[in-house]
């Protein structure tokens, strides 16, 4: 496996518990949207191993972004992550396959399983293709939804926002189920793309395959 040493050039939060790094792009580096690569901290590859995470940027970008859950409370790679600040070191590795577009579809996210689609979605977007495509993403609390601004300009109202332990106004207060996919979506025999916790994969998984989603029409992370 290859292995790259990328200075990070900037990080910020984008939500509580979620940053954005901008880092260095390898010559000849090249990825498509939705694929990923493990990433580790220079010198503390073998304390903390690799993690892997999805590039956010697109591929004609001159830099790379990765967007990254934080978990403070957790002695591990993201931690470690949150104090490393601009012209620190991190080790990225060959691109791999993860979550690629098939074509028009409903995408289903939890919480940071949306970061696959981002830049499926910023690609779309620019492409001015992200027309008949549509984005559920369930969050527990309004506060944790990533990118909400940027979904709402790409998508308008096919951005649909599912929250499982507030009930905000103007979002879905409940946890994606039969009953909520069949009203928000018409067409079956069209892409479904899932990512998210293992659990919340599975779950939408049975429930298309209950709503007789073929296989073939359903895409989740390899």
């Amino acid at each position: 496996m290859t292995s790259y040493k990328v200075k990070i050039l900037k990080s910020e939060y984008v939500t509580h518990d979620v940053k954005r790094f901008r880092v260095e792009k390898p010559e000849g580096y090249k990825f498509d949207p939705g694929q990923a690569t493990e990433v580790t901290i220079e010198g503390m590859e073998e304390k903390l191993g690799k993690g892997p995470f999805t590039f956010t940027s697109l591929n004609e970008e001159s830099e790379l972004e990765f967007t990254i859950k934080i978990y403070k409370q957790i002695e591990g790679l993201t931690k470690e992550l949150d104090k490393l600040k601009a012209g620190d070191k991190l080790i990225i590795h060959d691109v791999w396959g993860s979550i690629t577009y098939q074509g028009p579809g409903v995408f289903l996210a939890g919480g940071a399983g949306v970061t696959p689609f981002i830049a499926i979605f910023r690609q779309l977007y620019k492409d001015k293709k992200i027309d008949d495509n549509k984005l559920i993403f369930s969050n527990k609390t309004e506060k944790d939804i990533i990118l909400k601004d940027e979904f709402e300009k790409m998508l308008g109202e096919n951005f649909i926002n599912v929250i499982t332990e507030e009930k905000p106004d103007g979002y879905y207060s409940q946890r994606i189920d039969k009953e909520l996919i069949e009203k928000l979506v018409s067409n079956f025999d069209r892409h479904f793309y899932i990512c998210g916790p293992d659990k919340f994969v599975e779950d939408i998984h049975k429930i298309l395959n209950d709503l007789k989603v073929s296989d073939e029409l359903i895409v989740i992370e390899k």
